[in-house]
């Protein structure tokens, strides 16, 4: 009689002893470290401002972005104001904002507690208080839901299709294996921390995978494995005011992000496929926000410089635009009639000012001439795409 292949990652009899390809990961280890350290570099020249909120308010960009870009991925939509207020109080960023609901209250309080006390222990308390402030009102609502408790007895799957032939994605490990399987994770997660031989980056890439192969709640999963590898990096790289979140390019790589995960539920507990897709997706965030720091750190260099010059609001609303870059910045520089319409002016304002910037030198004329002529700002003050 022929042994049956076990179907799930859990039913094979290394699980979780997890494996991967060093040579495959290694290298994407050491451009992930590279350019975090590049980003942790070049942001504290952030803090050096005059305004002390500068750090809260990054971190308050940050969190939210995380917070609404997770919750997408599972095709949920928040109220962005709402979740803001949230954040900015508990951040003492004070801004107008609309009330706070108690949902924008659970996953603020959620986000904080996962990513800025990196040093408390993760037990199973925690779980069970990060999932209640994810479903607060599951109690008044008519869901079968059970806030801050593992899941029932029911086989947990995921499952697409039709309902007379569906296709089942996953099957968590069942129920009565799920209490001792969370412990283990959770062993692992503290004790993997002091691990020299582990390199924190790879544990979180691990943690993520791990805990949303558990699927110990009936519902938020996703969002919990993604907090906890948040967790993992906040505990890797020590920094107070977080720069950094992985939900917004796990969100551009959506349909990637759930393959990657099923493909990997489905083998053996050798992890180099999700490991490099996982590190990948780190590395284009911390590319992301590396040029996002380098745009402002361009700005603030360019006010430093032009800020007496005495220029007229208009001609401000327009070298803002140039200098935020992106498909807002006229990348390829700005013309006459974009001007006009930018800064509302007519046709022969436009021109004027336009030549104002240029002779005080705060912008480029650029080579081509007549109705083509376009403008920018100079080199020093520009980060364009691609650098």
């Amino acid at each position: 009689m022929l042994h049956q292949a076990p179907m799930w990652i859990w039913q094979h009899p290394d699980w979780p002893r997890f494996t991967w390809q060093v040579a495959e990961v290694q290298p994407r280890l050491q451009k992930c470290w590279k350019d975090l350290g590049i980003l942790l570099g070049r942001s504290g020249s952030l803090w050096t401002a005059d305004d002390p909120e500068t750090g809260a308010r990054a971190a308050l960009d940050t969190l939210l972005q995380n917070i609404v870009t997770s919750s997408a991925i599972e095709g949920e939509r928040l109220n962005v104001a709402s979740v803001r207020s949230s954040l900015a109080r508990r951040l003492g960023v004070e801004e107008p904002g609309e009330p706070p609901s108690p949902r924008s209250e659970g996953l603020a309080e959620l986000m904080l507690d996962a990513t800025l006390k990196p040093d408390s222990p993760l037990d199973a308390e925690r779980l069970f208080q990060w999932h209640r402030w994810l479903f607060p009102d599951a109690d008044a609502s008519l869901t079968t839901l059970r806030p801050g408790q593992w899941r029932g007895v029911e086989p947990m799957q995921v499952v697409s299709g039709r309902i007379d032939r569906p296709r089942v994605h996953f099957e968590a490990p069942p129920r009565e294996c799920l209490e001792r399987e969370v412990d283990r994770f959770l062993d692992w997660f503290e004790c993997s921390r002091h691990d020299p031989g582990l390199d924190p980056l790879v544990r979180a890439g691990l943690a993520h995978f791990w805990f949303v192969t558990l699927h110990p709640f009936e519902d938020g999963n996703g969002r919990i494995a993604r907090a906890i590898a948040d967790r993992a990096l906040a505990q890797a790289d020590q920094q107070g005011i977080r720069l950094y979140a992985m939900s917004a390019a796990i969100l551009e790589r959506r349909a990637d992000y759930y393959r990657h995960l099923e493909e990997s539920q489905r083998g053996t507990p050798d992890l180099t496929d999700w490991l490099i897709w996982f590190l990948d997706t780190l590395d284009a965030t911390l590319l992301n926000v590396l040029d996002q720091v380098e745009r402002t750190l361009a700005k603030a260099r360019f006010w430093q410089r032009f800020g007496a010059a005495g220029l007229l609001p208009e001609q401000v609303k327009v070298l803002d635009r140039l200098l935020e870059g992106g498909e807002r910045g006229f990348e390829q520089g700005i013309s006459a009639s974009q001007y006009q319409k930018v800064a509302k002016v007519s046709k022969a304002t436009a021109t004027r000012h336009l030549a104002g910037l240029v002779e005080k030198g705060c912008l480029v004329r650029l080579s081509a001439g007549g109705r083509s002529t376009r403008y920018q700002v100079p080199e020093p003050y520009r980060q364009d795409e691609g650098e």
